[in-house]
């Protein structure tokens, strides 16, 4: 067993992400990301709700797979705009997003069968605090 780790009848760390995405779907993640779609096109249809629109996709994605996703700094060029934007994006809404993840990684990680669960919550409270200059890695 040179790398692989079992568990149980799962043989490799791709069946235990996919069996825990399933998981977070059937339990309210389909639905979370649902809703952050139906914002980011919302937004997406005004102009100036562009940039705000794709930071919200980016949101949807991590709760559309969480486990196996990684968010990281970003090196683009935007520079300074990123600190004036996310502030934008704390004032409205962003703060009540990350609050929320907040509440319910913690209610999960109350539960012993809930904490991977309440990590996954806790990663999307980091990018829904300020999500300009960060991007999700999806590894499927």
């Amino acid at each position: 067993m040179h790398g692989r780790r079992m568990y149980g009848r799962f043989k490799t760390d791709t069946e235990m992400k996919i069996l825990g995405n399933l998981l977070w779907w059937v339990f309210g993640g389909l639905e979370a990301a649902i809703g952050y779609f139906t914002g980011s096109l919302a937004l997406a249809v005004t102009i100036i709700g562009i940039p705000v629109a794709l930071q919200t996709f980016k949101i949807g994605l991590l709760c559309l797979w969480p486990f196996g996703a990684e968010v990281r700094s970003t090196d683009s060029p935007i520079g300074c705009i990123r600190i004036p934007l996310n502030l934008l994006w704390l004032l409205f809404g962003g703060l009540w997003a990350c609050l929320v993840h907040l509440f319910f990684g913690v209610l999960l990680f109350v539960t012993i069968i809930g904490i991977p669960f309440a990590r996954q919550h806790f990663k999307m409270a980091g990018l829904s605090l300020a999500p300009f200059g960060k991007d999700v890695i999806l590894h499927l």
